[in-house]
């Protein structure tokens, strides 16, 4: 028997898990929670960050799917995918129960 692959939701939930691993790109997805449509402005005069280390964290969320929208510095219009932070969500909460389920040793 040889190895297992891995899942496409193990790779889907690394890949969303990775671009949740900065407490910067954590700020920008609370900022955007807060909003009631899609955020218009300069993130950088509101987190305390330079606009070009803004403009790889957003990078890094909208490749991974969390957020959509454009860059064009200094202004920007982003908003939280809904659809994949749902699927984020369910596969997050899937490792959670999974893990709390597991007999200890």
């Amino acid at each position: 028997m040889g190895k297992e692959e891995f899942t496409k939701e193990q790779e889907q939930l690394a890949r969303f898990a990775k671009a949740l691993g900065h407490p910067v790109r954590i700020a920008i997805l609370q900022m955007l929670a807060k909003q009631t449509c899609c955020y218009h402005g300069d993130m950088s005069e509101v987190l305390p960050i330079a606009k070009s280390t803004l403009s790889q964290h957003l990078k890094e969320l909208k490749d991974a799917g969390l957020i959509q929208g454009t860059i064009t510095l200094p202004s920007v219009k982003y908003c939280i995918n809904e659809e994949n932070w749902a699927l984020a969500r369910k596969l997050l909460e899937g490792l959670l129960v999974e893990v709390t389920k597991a007999d200890k040793c």
